[in-house]
């Protein structure tokens, strides 16, 4: 019986199959306790999947090379999800005509600043290059922050990790500052969660209406386009 778990399990490392496995029983594990404690917002799916996964990884033995490995057929998915962006893009179109003003004035400021505080404040904690490469994409949804990363020499774990905390902060500090301010357009609400929070943000919008889902699905495809163009070229400097 042992000699036959052991060749199963042998069977399954050597593929992609328990990877994708453990994968996708964290996500719908993860679904399962957000709606169990009351979907709270500093504990979205993807960080309480995130640590659910790393923390099967560790105690099982697999190893994060074998996973990794195996993950990589996941990853695949990522192009066409990056291609997929710009169907959310052409339907806010009537949106960004409408607005393109307070658009074209409030993402490149924001874009760029999300970008620049990081690095300013990890140039200033003495971080290692490939560190500052790693957090540049924080606020770009993963597809592209991946490909950037790598354009800029960076650490794509490293990225992810960045963009997971970042996303979680987003979520909860929009919120936080909406009420403060007393914000209560939709619009504005979705456009700033999607611009800082990327996808994470973006579930959250879609929380609140369909009208902040909308401007935040608008706001993270454009801060994407916007740096996936600008930041290769100015990250040098």
């Amino acid at each position: 019986m042992n000699n036959a778990f052991a060749e199963l399990l042998s069977v399954w490392t050597a593929g992609p199959m328990l990877s994708i496995a453990l994968t996708l029983a964290a996500f719908l594990a993860a679904n399962w306790l957000f709606a169990r404690f009351r979907r709270p917002l500093w504990m979205p799916p993807v960080l309480i999947a995130a640590l659910l996964l790393a923390a099967v990884v560790a105690l099982s033995g697999i190893g994060f090379e074998e996973y990794e490995q195996g993950a990589r057929w996941l990853t695949v998915l990522l192009g066409p999800a990056t291609v997929a962006l710009g169907v959310p893009l052409y339907q806010q179109m009537h949106h960004i005509r409408a607005l393109w003003k307070p658009i074209l004035v409030t993402l490149p400021l924001a874009a760029t600043l999300a970008a620049v505080y990081a690095l300013g404040i990890a140039w200033l904690m003495g971080a290692s290059p490939l560190v500052l490469s790693s957090l540049a994409p924080k606020s770009v949804t993963a597809p592209i922050a991946m490909g950037i990363a790598e354009q800029l020499g960076g650490s794509v774990s490293l990225t992810l990790g960045g963009l997971l905390i970042t996303g979680v902060l987003a979520s909860v500090f929009v919120d936080w500052c909406a009420r403060w301010l007393n914000i209560k357009d939709d619009r504005i609400i979705g456009f700033a969660l999607g611009l800082n929070g990327h996808a994470i943000g973006t579930a959250r919008a879609f929380e609140i209406s369909p009208t902040a889902g909308a401007f935040s699905s608008l706001g993270m495809g454009l801060t994407g386009v916007f740096t996936a163009l600008f930041l290769p070229f100015t990250f040098p400097f």
